[in-house]
């Protein structure tokens, strides 16, 4: 079935039809069928972290449609708009295809010879002169998990620092911090079956309407199933997914975790936990009890602006649900107080046993689509397969399997991402490279990012694209390949490792990330010794099976061939903690104490709204990909902000009038307005794609204390009319 038979099943228009490829001019008119697919591949799609297995068609080389694959039990042919057009950007006319140095002020195309010689004279330059932590590196969870892993050796082994992060720590750093916090690991313990399965589904901050669509059949299908579930959203605003709920919990910005510790209260006043669970698989219980008995109803009512009935009706529904489960992204993930609102949610789940149980689980929903891959092999947070660096044994079988000096590998993990940043900004941190990953755009406090990228010596930005924001202040652009133009694994939000296929030739010079970085290390005189006969990502894969033997994230119990021909395989199985052992020192889950605190930037006189921002379903981060497609660029544009009519009206502010909105450190202009109540007053939203109207202009360079990730949701601005141009 062709993209447009898709998107017609999905409308429930009659599908049959010839399989045709399709293409839309510029003004997104004739529908051309002069194409006709003559082989179509299995893969695994290369956005967010669902995971949904997919075919793409190709005819002579290129790829010329895409369909859903039914039998993949993750969306069983299902597709969002992105993953229907995903097969455009391969060839899209913004695409990276020379290597390019700056010379004389200006990027000039170079041999792949010079660019990776020169990279490595001045990395090591630099190294010489001010030390090896001085070369700062952030990857990517688009790159695939065998080149995220050779990646890390590179970095760590080769080059010899340990400042090696990803940008997913501006997304999921948090759910992994308070999933060790709570359970002493990282790990989804549940399943997308659970959400067809639970009684009552909490949604804590997750707008999958918008940001993971294709798990909005899951509760569909839990609906036809059981008619009286509930699904219960907790979001300050009118989202997509909150309209879908049965019960919206509107709750003021950052007033989540009074929430959750009011649930916790009520359910331990009225004697909905499972003392035995509690008893035989928790810490912490009595401390927790003492701490929890402040947050009745009716003081939380005063912080969230919910009634005390919702507040106990929802705690209520949740305790006596023989199943319940809790899912969350980024509106509690983008947050100073991330990782410990995780801890928070999952407290529940250990208070009533909800853990371990089909239908039953506290989930992150992941954001990009290998974020869990890079948790597992990525040498960020961690050390592969989930060892410690801080744990002299995990450092010895780690050497002994690579076949180094243990003093090689680092005792702790170097600076994350926000902490790159500013230690180039210090001065401390002289070079960069980013791979696959737009900052300029995603990274939070725009002017301090700026100040970083023109402070350091040399910066090189590795991407599947030309030009970017990003690659405006590069030294150095190495052209990369993308998805659908190389081969290995991904894993997915319910730890689902995926087979990602070739589909097609790299445009130009391009080439795949795994072979820049085996080639990077040829030059810098380690690739036989880290890398020994390595030829392909498959060689990367059987290294990491070795690796991951007997841990948790076991990839040594099935090859790249039985997880495509079992639409992806779970590590761990279905679930994690069955049983009701963690990883901890006493296989015990912890319960934790966790403070309401505000968020550090509260409105005022003079800033008087509260700024939101998130994702619209048509685009992909900072649209490096998804501006590329007509179709979907053709259906949002451009960037808007909401505001209620009550704002509205005390601003003398009309629908469609552009507007202004700033902040402490800067301002975003010529948004177009949107009068609506899916905001409540005192608030405002835009969406964070846009580097034209970038949100980060504005935004708040504060960051979780534990996990480092950052504050993107709230911060104080205020909104202006625009000035005519």
């Amino acid at each position: 079935m062709s993209a447009i038979a898709q998107i017609r099943r999905l409308l429930g228009i009659d599908t049959r039809q010839k399989d045709y490829a399709y293409s839309r001019d510029p003004n997104f008119g004739h529908i051309s069928t002069s194409r006709v697919a003559d082989k179509w591949t299995k893969t695994t799609c290369g956005y967010c972290s669902v995971g949904c297995g997919m075919l793409v068609g190709t005819k002579d080389g290129k790829a010329v449609a895409v369909r859903g694959n039914p039998d993949h039990p993750v969306n069983l042919g299902k597709l969002c708009p992105k993953g229907l057009s995903e097969h455009h950007i391969l060839d899209s006319p913004g695409r990276a295809r020379l290597p390019m140095l700056r010379k004389d002020g200006v990027l000039t195309p170079v041999s792949w010879d010079e660019a990776l010689d020169t990279l490595v004279e001045k990395f090591t330059g630099i190294q010489k002169k001010y030390g090896h932590g001085s070369l700062g590196v952030v990857g990517t969870g688009q790159l695939l998990t065998e080149e995220y892993y050779t990646l890390g050796k590179l970095v760590q082994l080769g080059f010899r620092t340990p400042n090696n992060d990803g940008n997913t720590t501006l997304c999921m750093a948090s759910a992994v911090s308070g999933y060790k916090l709570s359970f002493g690991s990282d790990g989804p313990p549940g399943s997308y079956e659970d959400m067809e399965h639970a009684d009552v589904i909490l949604l804590v901050g997750s707008n999958i309407a918008d940001n993971h669509p294709i798990l909005c059949q899951r509760l569909e299908r839990n609906r036809q199933r059981n008619p009286n579930r509930s699904l219960i959203v907790v979001d300050p605003r009118v989202t997509k997914t909150a309209m879908m709920a049965d019960l919206h919990l509107p709750v003021k910005p950052r007033s989540d975790i009074a929430l959750l510790n009011g649930i916790a209260h009520i359910l331990i006043r009225d004697g909905l936990v499972d003392a035995t669970y509690i008893a035989e698989h928790t810490t912490g219980f009595e401390e927790f009890r003492n701490f929890v008995a402040e947050f009745t109803p009716e003081h939380v009512a005063k912080i969230t602006g919910l009634s005390v009935d919702v507040i106990t009706g929802t705690a209520i529904q949740y305790g006596r649900a023989k199943a319940a489960f809790i899912g969350w992204t980024m509106g509690v993930n983008h947050s100073s107080q991330g990782a410990v609102t995780v801890a928070a949610i999952n407290n529940l789940a250990l208070l009533t046993g909800n853990i371990g149980r089909i239908g039953a689980a506290p989930f992150s929903i992941t954001g990009q689509c290998n974020a869990m891959g890079t948790r597992e092999f990525g040498f960020c947070s961690s050390l592969p397969g989930y060892r410690k660096y801080e744990d002299a044994e995990h450092r010895e079988e780690l050497a002994a399997i690579w076949g180094v000096d243990v003093d090689r590998i680092p005792t702790k993990r170097g600076m994350a991402y926000p902490d790159i940043i500013e230690a180039a900004v210090a001065g401390k941190i002289k070079a960069l490279w980013f791979i696959a990953t737009n900052p300029v755009v995603s990274f939070p406090n725009y002017k301090l990012l700026e100040q970083a990228l023109r402070n350091v010596e040399f910066l090189v930005v590795q991407d599947g694209f030309f030009p970017t924001p990003t690659s405006d202040f590069a030294h150095l652009v190495l052209p990369a390949a993308i998805w659908g133009e190389k081969e290995g694994t991904y894993t997915n939000s319910e730890r689902r490792a995926s087979k990602v296929n070739r589909i097609v030739t790299p445009p130009g010079k391009a080439r795949p990330d795994f072979e820049i970085f085996l080639d990077i290390a040829s030059r810098l005189g380690v690739k036989d010794e880290l890398y020994p006969g390595w030829t392909s990502t498959r060689d990367a894969y059987l290294e990491m099976q070795t690796v991951s033997k007997g841990r948790m994230c076991d990839y040594s119990l099935f090859t790249w061939e039985e997880i495509e021909a079992n639409g992806g395989i779970q590590w761990g199985g279905d679930r994690l903690y069955k049983d009701g052992v963690f990883p901890t020192k006493d296989g015990r889950a912890i319960l934790h104490c966790v403070p309401c605190e505000p968020f550090s930037e509260q409105p005022n006189a003079e800033y008087d709204l509260v700024l939101n921002t998130g994702r619209t379903v048509e685009h992909w981060h900072t649209r490096t990909k998804t501006q590329q497609v007509a179709m979907l660029d053709s259906m949002v544009p451009s960037a808007w902000l909401e505001m209620n009519p009550q704002d509205a009206a005390r601003m003398k502010l009309k629908p469609h009038d552009k507007v202004t909105v700033v902040s402490r450190r800067s301002r975003v202009s010529g948004l177009e307005l949107r009068i609506t109540g899916i905001i409540a007053p005192g608030q405002v939203f835009m969406p964070f794609h846009f580097a034209e109207t970038n949100s980060n202009l504005v935004t708040l360079g504060a960051f979780d204390p534990i996990s480092r990730e950052p504050n993107f949701k709230q911060c104080a601005v205020r909104v202006e009319r625009s000035a005519p141009n």
